[in-house]
């Protein structure tokens, strides 16, 4: 392990002691000059299980453990822990790194990317963790255990009779050499166990700070090598971390408990450990625990939703701690420059989706305001136009380039989702409104004279037209009208521009549509007010 690693491990774990203010202090400067020295030798990795698709807590993990790759320099690794065969959800592998891409923080090593440390498939990985339980059993740290199931579901009945936790009772430790090697011999079906020994040593969590498990106190020795020639995930990790050279491990609070295991694993072994981080969970605004049967916490469902990337890693992040500021609309480089490792608390981050629209209105408007994103938005609204009006546009230039930019810079600030302006309140956006003299002649007798005088202001304004001048002009337009009330003269501009009651103002709506179509609309309010 390098000088810098050690430091951080007598460094950064200060955390969980109680100090003044100075030397806390002192600690977090400590922490900063140290990681900040650090170029190219942190190894993070983000290890799910495909039994599933990834969900908002997943991505969380993987979000702290790539923007602590990219604070220091290092690797963001992606590793599938798929020896749960029986449980594997086909397509959910793919789908994981698919979902990483697609949030903007892709894997530098992975499945896919490949790398020098992989196969990155724990099922592609089975011959070395058959060696290492074999070193285990070797050295005398592991044993062969032939106890049946039905004999450990036995006693697992007895200890819930008795009211105590179930757990093994290391029955096959104590099995002489010449036992294991008859059964053996006779093919007797066998997993190996690990040897859990008291006197764990305690160990500094980048988060929680000081912790120690006598878990040999607690637990029965578990199960390294299953019957079926697949590695539990207490050898599985250790193995893959040692062999990926992985510096740093930072996962969910809940394997805080089974690091002095893993610890007395990488002992037997003779391997450096990592240094070890436990992220606080990631809970409901309530502090209910977040739950995959929600099916609107997995990332496909939010893609699918219309929410942007960015603002699903900023709400995410806003919620939880590690961070200078707390501010919205944080993009991932300033996430990473923002990020301060001393800053994550062990307090649970709650999450309030309620708040996700805000986020990503704050996140589409900058979108708009980027030449590039937006050119993107507007080929992906222009897509989205053709699916959905494709019998009803009636003039081609809706989909013009400029059009749309012109509709999502008056409309940015206004609207959480491009799927928003598809919807029929901005259906007079893309498709004529289809108005009748009845609905006209409810509102003024005047119409004639109104629709002539906007024709004629249409005019004289050319293609200059601003919402502000606009606003200004129509105001002075309605007080030509005699008998017609300025409320009645605005619901008539909106009805014959979009066919409806409520929406942007007159004037927004007016610039968006543009002078020719403007003249288009008023020109039928002309020819509907002459037949009323």
């Amino acid at each position: 392990m390098s000088s810098w690693l050690r430091s951080c491990h007598t460094v950064v774990a200060l955390r969980g002691l109680q100090c003044p203010t100075s030397v806390r202090h002192r600690r977090t400067q400590a922490v900063l000059r140290c990681c900040s020295t650090v170029q190219g030798e942190v190894r993070v990795r983000f290890a799910p299980s495909p039994t599933g698709f990834l969900h908002l807590g997943g991505l969380r993990t993987a979000l702290y453990n790539y923007i602590f790759a990219k604070k220091y320099g290092g690797s963001f690794i992606l590793r599938l822990e798929d020896t749960d065969q029986s449980r594997l959800v086909p397509g959910a592998a793919e789908s994981i790194e698919d979902m990483l891409e697609w949030a903007g923080i892709p894997p530098d090593e992975s499945p896919r990317q490949g790398g020098a440390a992989g196969p990155y498939l724990q099922s592609q990985r089975l011959d070395l963790y058959s060696q290492t339980a074999l070193q285990l059993v070797e050295s005398g740290h592991a044993y062969y255990c032939f106890c049946s199931s039905q004999r450990l579901e036995l006693l697992k009945k007895e200890a819930l009779r008795s009211g105590q936790t179930p757990r093994y009772d290391n029955r096959c430790r104590h099995l002489r050499a010449e036992q294991v090697q008859q059964k053996l011999a006779q093919g007797t079906p066998h997993v190996i166990r690990f040897r859990l020994e008291t006197g764990v040593e305690p160990f500094q969590d980048l988060i929680f700070g000081w912790n120690r498990h006598e878990v040999a106190e607690v637990e029965g020795d578990p199960v390294v090598m299953k019957a079926d020639g697949f590695p539990t995930y207490h050898l599985a990790n250790i193995v893959d971390d040692h062999h990926m050279k992985v510096s740093h491990v930072l996962r969910g609070s809940e394997w805080l408990i089974s690091t002095s295991k893993h610890l007395l694993m990488y002992r037997a072994l003779g391997w450096q450990a990592p240094t070890f981080g436990h992220l606080p969970l990631l809970m409901n605004k309530d502090g209910s625990k977040l739950s995959k049967r929600q099916g609107d916490i997995f990332i496909q469902s939010f893609q699918r939703d219309g929410v942007l990337p960015e603002a699903l890693l900023d709400i995410t992040t806003n919620c939880g701690s590690g961070f200078n500021t707390t501010r919205m609309g944080r993009k991932i480089d300033e996430l990473i420059s923002e990020f301060n490792p001393s800053k994550i608390t062990t307090h649970s981050a709650l999450l309030d989706l309620e708040k996700l629209p805000e986020f990503n209105k704050i996140h589409l408007e900058q979108r708009i305001e980027d030449e590039e994103q937006c050119r993107l938005l507007i080929n992906d609204l222009q897509g989205q136009i053709r699916q959905t009006y494709t019998a009803e546009i009636q003039d081609q230039e809706v989909l013009h380039e400029d059009y749309i930019r012109r509709v999502l810079h008056l409309r940015k600030g206004h609207i959480s989702a491009l799927k928003e302006l598809l919807s029929p309140v901005y259906s007079y956006l893309w498709v004529r409104p289809s108005v009748s003299s009845q609905q006209v002649a409810a509102l003024t007798a005047e119409a004639h004279q109104i629709a002539s005088s906007v024709l004629k202001l249409i005019e004289e304004r050319g293609e200059e037209l601003a919402v502000d001048r606009l606003n200004k002009d129509l105001k002075k337009l309605a007080k030509q009208a005699k008998a017609t009330k300025y409320r009645e003269v605005m619901k008539l501009l909106r009805l014959a521009l979009s066919g409806l009651q409520q929406g942007p103002s007159v004037a927004e709506m007016m610039v968006s549509l543009g002078p020719a179509e403007i003249s288009h609309r008023f020109q039928k309010l002309l020819q509907l007010s002459e037949t009323s």
